[in-house]
């Protein structure tokens, strides 16, 4: 049986592991080791996903997380290490483009262990953010790259990949997996909605999080205006991010509404789908509205989905709180999908990735 060493750190990671995590276990074939860096370390970040998300409990915690971008990438990749020499598996699975991602894909490579990028081809053409720095290093030294759109295919061929050593699979989004078969459960696992008193359609959704917003003073400025200004026409819910609840204090950046703790995975699901629009930094989150249908406002310059942008799925504003405020009335007047196109496979992603580890020689 082949061994698989799964290295996950951060809210999104354990969210798309869930559903190849979940298949390995029914199908066989493959022996999966789970490894948590320990970058999310929040009760509402982290272990509660593992509970609620079916995924066994790590067979590794590093518990590294609080550091600087050097000094936890280091850390990571020197702890990731050890656990190879121990576990000697046959693959090294990453997700996305964290500080965990890069620094398993490096330690892997650096051993002559087989990389496996999922959600691979990504790009917002920001190399200000560590997010693309992190994806489009792991991306070159993978061996096997599952991309989720035609897009992410199509950025690995502009860059040159058919010359590299390397194999290029769309498979769909595991995340739409995920949204599928936990979008049917939440509503039994979540009082969220009846316990804050919300409306069906009636409030807005909220996440801030990146390091382009949380450490730019002026666009966290920016957003919380626009943010106050909206929460007098709709409630805002906000689960706001430790880090950034930090930050918020020390500068003295006030909310006219009380924000939330982070909240778990089933709550979020249900927030998601009951919410009248969303609006966020993160990239999961934009195609998780998607998933539900709700219109995304990205608080953001630009998005590695390019395709919802290109659908009309979802509208880039930056952190200006004119544009925020402008695109919350136009959604407004317009609050229904029409005619929504499949741009994220068939749910079926994880099974065509584990199928494939499985069988591949």
């Amino acid at each position: 049986m082949k061994k698989i060493v799964t290295v996950i750190g951060a809210r999104p990671q354990f969210v798309k592991a869930a559903a190849v995590s979940r298949v390995i276990q029914k199908t066989g074939g493959l022996r999966e080791v789970i490894v948590h860096t320990g970058q999310h370390f929040d009760e509402n970040m982290s272990s509660v996903f593992f509970r609620e998300m079916e995924i066994p409990e790590p067979d590794y915690n590093l518990q590294i997380n609080s550091l600087s971008h050097g000094a936890m990438t280091g850390r990571m990749l020197e702890k990731i290490e050890e656990v190879l020499l121990r576990e000697r598996p046959d693959y090294l699975m990453v997700y996305g483009d964290t500080n965990s991602t890069v620094a398993g894909a490096l330690a892997a490579k650096k051993l002559a262990i087989k990389v496996v990028h999922v959600e691979a081809g990504l790009r917002s053409f920001n190399m200000q953010m560590p997010e693309e720095i992190n994806r489009i290093l792991t991306d070159r030294i993978s061996d096997l790259l599952f991309c989720p759109t035609e897009n992410a295919v199509q950025n690995l061929l502009n860059e040159g990949f058919p010359n590299f050593k390397c194999q290029i699979h769309q498979v769909g989004d595991v995340m739409y997996d995920t949204a599928l078969y936990y979008g049917s459960k939440s509503s039994e696992s979540s009082a969220i909605i009846s316990s804050m008193n919300l409306r069906k359609n009636g409030f807005v959704l909220c996440t801030i999080h990146r390091q382009e917003n949380t450490d730019n003073l002026l666009n966290l400025k920016s957003i919380v205006q626009a943010l106050n200004t909206i929460h007098h026409e709709a409630p805002v819910v906000l689960p706001l991010h430790p880090r950034t609840r930090k930050i918020m204090k020390q500068q003295g950046i006030k909310l006219e509404f009380e924000p939330i703790d982070p909240v778990g995975y089933f709550d979020m699901l249900e927030l998601l789908k009951n919410c009248h629009l969303v609006m966020t930094d993160s990239g999961g989150m934009q195609k998780e509205a998607y998933f539900f249908d709700k219109f995304c406002i990205t608080l953001r310059e630009e998005t590695e989905w390019t395709e919802l942008v290109e659908n009309g799925y979802n509208y880039l504003s930056g952190a200006n709180t004119s544009s925020i405020i402008s695109l919350y009335q136009k959604i407004q007047a317009n609050p229904a999908f029409l005619n929504k196109k499949p741009l994220y496979g068939d749910g079926k992603t994880a099974e065509k990735i584990v199928n494939y580890l499985a069988t591949a020689p």
